[in-house]
């Protein structure tokens, strides 16, 4: 026999009270005494009644929930973002639905846009493939939204951006110092906004130094563990001379780390190798990863807070969100 499900009409019967009252003590809204506050939660408790979130949804227009995007939940980069949304969130009574675009484009849009139609507040959407346009046509159709590394001015979409440039410019650096003339990029792939920042920012460090460049220096592909070996292997057999190589994120130097020893080259001595994120594998390999760390767990938190701020007051447009960036000196370079 199915159980009759808790209404809050039943809560009111029992506690001797109006519906209105039960619905200002669940909701903690208005002044109530302690003994009718009393009456109402003991009747809450003895009948197991759960206030029903569509029902308050169609009160306040509000789900108190969000949606988080992110392209790829398996890289050791985005539970730690996650974690900070979901701190955030939860601080404000909010709940955070998780999904996952394998950084396919045409797999963001499709969540995108089910998203909208689906009562969520608000979403959060870190490492976006979708172009410029498409993205501002979405925000055009969809609001609040919050962004990550695409620093577009649009009304009710807030941005969070890391310094990517910068930490391009410390690897380098680095390399400089330790002797290095013929440095290599393994770049993310093409459509990611932080890949082509990484990306500029590199160019610009070796325009800077006066270091020999060639295109054929940096090659995009998956930021995987795969994908660090085989662009790897295709930059040091093409071309030898270089003796560093920078990559778009610690996914893919851990595997440029692996191609260059599987080479037989020894790192750091004859190949050196920094990373991007510094994920928490990359203290613990061997050589342990030379990174530029960011604080995933900041961003993610950070991301959420502005997302809620947005909220609060649709009016407002809140100030980019700047994440800096710190080279993490290990053995690897």
């Amino acid at each position: 026999m199915m159980r009759h499900r808790v209404t809050i009409e039943d809560v009111a019967r029992a506690a001797g009270v109006s519906r209105q009252t039960v619905s200002r003590v669940i909701n903690n809204k208005g002044e109530i005494s302690p003994p009718t506050l009393e009456r109402v939660m003991d009747a809450i408790q003895r009948l197991g009644y759960r206030p029903s979130w569509v029902a308050r949804g169609l009160a306040t227009q509000r789900t108190r929930t969000l949606g988080l995007v992110v392209p790829d939940i398996t890289n050791p980069f985005f539970p730690e973002v996650a974690r900070g949304v979901q701190d955030a969130a939860r601080a404000k009574d909010y709940h955070v639905f998780l999904y996952n675009t394998d950084e396919s484009a045409e797999r963001e849009h499709q969540i995108l846009y089910s998203l909208a139609s689906q009562p969520v507040d608000g979403i959060l959407l870190f490492g976006s493939r979708i172009a410029d346009a498409e993205l501002l046509a979405f925000a055009e159709y969809y609001r609040p939204l919050v962004v990550l590394n695409r620093p577009i001015i649009h009304p009710g979409v807030g941005v969070v951006l890391v310094d990517n440039l910068a930490g391009a410019r410390l690897a380098v650096e680095h390399f400089v110092r330790r002797g290095h003339r013929h440095i290599g990029m393994l770049a993310g792939p093409p459509a990611s906004p932080s890949s082509i920042q990484r990306v500029e920012g590199f160019c610009c460090a070796l325009a800077e130094y006066q270091l020999p460049f060639q295109e054929s220096y940096i090659v995009p592909g998956p930021p995987t563990l795969e994908g660090g070996r085989v662009i790897a292997e295709q930059l040091l057999c093409r071309h030898p001379e270089l003796t560093a190589l920078f990559a778009y994120n610690d996914m893919m130097a851990l595997g440029a780390v692996q191609t260059c020893m599987a080479l037989g080259y020894r790192v750091p001595e004859q190949r050196a190798v920094i990373g991007f994120d510094d994920i928490w594998i990359a203290a613990l390999t061997h050589p342990a990863l030379t990174t530029i760390r960011v604080n995933k767990y900041d961003i993610g938190y950070r991301a959420a807070r502005c997302l809620l701020t947005i909220l609060e007051d649709a009016a407002q447009s809140p100030p980019a969100v700047e994440i800096g960036v710190e080279l993490v000196i290990r053995e690897s370079a």
